[in-house]
């Protein structure tokens, strides 16, 4: 009998049908269906991932041809995230190992530490000491140590399953002599000292939010997603204790999701600046040291 699929155009044909007939969501890596298949698809047949054109025709193996429809199929019964299935997860053309115990890497602040956070941070190069909260995976703390050369970095998480896959990700980049991790509750296992900046991707998603979550969102800790009624739990209390860790002319910066409304209800009397990033200028908000409360 012969296969239903010979190619690689006929996996990824099936692929994107199969995807939009379960109704899958994304946000974990891809935005569509078509781009979520042909990197599940390259991925399992270990192609280069911005290839895909020369290998559309090529006839694949049976086996090939099976494990590409397991992936299909786990992706789109299970709802499993794409990069929980391939145990990466790309950020601004940087790989990181991730898995269900922390959440996929996804932050606009990644953007914004390209130029190093310019112009709130007159000159990256003079930075000493940087810090982030919540670390998860330690994607972010890993791209602040390249935007920041000559900073340390201290990146802190309260969940020590996360900062077990943390821990993996800095040994990937060999940055153990320039990034510490700390297990604890926000500033609490900080050894001291002041921070030129202070990065932080919160769990910011509101009550009402969290219960109406898609499937894919519910393989993540929900540690790390909910912030409790107007999900300012933590963003409140990382404000109400950032200006002591702070030096003088230092900033934090703050990512919020979709919770720029309940941001501005609970913090509206702060000098809040809302930066610009892909998505629009709603995500993240900075502070200047001298606009905390003491």
């Amino acid at each position: 009998m012969a296969l239903p699929f010979t190619t690689l155009r006929d996996l990824l044909r099936f692929g994107v049908s199969r995807f939009t007939e379960a109704g899958l969501s994304f946000g974990h890596g891809s935005s569509n269906a078509y781009d979520e298949a042909a990197y599940l698809i390259l991925h399992t047949l270990h192609l280069p991932l911005d290839t895909l054109d020369p290998f559309l025709d090529a006839r694949l193996l049976d086996t090939e041809i099976d494990a590409v429809m397991k992936v299909i199929e786990r992706r789109a019964k299970d709802r499993v995230p794409a990069a929980y299935i391939t145990h990466e997860a790309w950020m601004h053309g940087h790989r990181f190992y991730v898995d269900e115990r922390v959440i996929v890497p996804r932050s606009f602040i990644g953007e914004l530490l390209q130029d190093g956070l310019q112009p709130y941070v007159a000159d990256p190069d003079q930075v000493s000491r940087v810090l982030e909260l919540c670390t998860g995976s330690g994607c972010l703390a890993i791209l602040a140590a390249q935007a920041f050369q000559n900073a340390d970095i201290d990146a802190v998480d309260i969940s020590a399953a996360a900062l077990e896959v943390a821990h993996r990700n800095v040994d990937d980049y060999r940055l153990d002599d320039r990034i510490a991790l700390y297990e604890g509750d926000l500033f609490a296992p900080l050894p001291g000292g002041r921070y030129e900046v202070i990065i932080t991707n919160p769990p910011y998603v509101n009550a009402t939010a969290m219960k109406n979550l898609p499937d894919e969102y519910r393989h993540e800790p929900e540690l790390a997603l909910a912030g409790g009624a107007d999900g300012m739990d933590i963003v409140r209390r990382i404000i109400g204790e950032a200006r002591k860790w702070l030096t003088e002319d230092g900033v934090l910066v703050v990512e919020i999701g979709n919770e720029r409304q309940n941001v501005e209800a609970s913090l509206g009397g702060l000098d809040l600046v809302w930066l610009s990033t892909s998505a629009g200028d709603d995500n993240v908000f900075l502070l200047q040291a001298a606009d905390l409360p003491d």
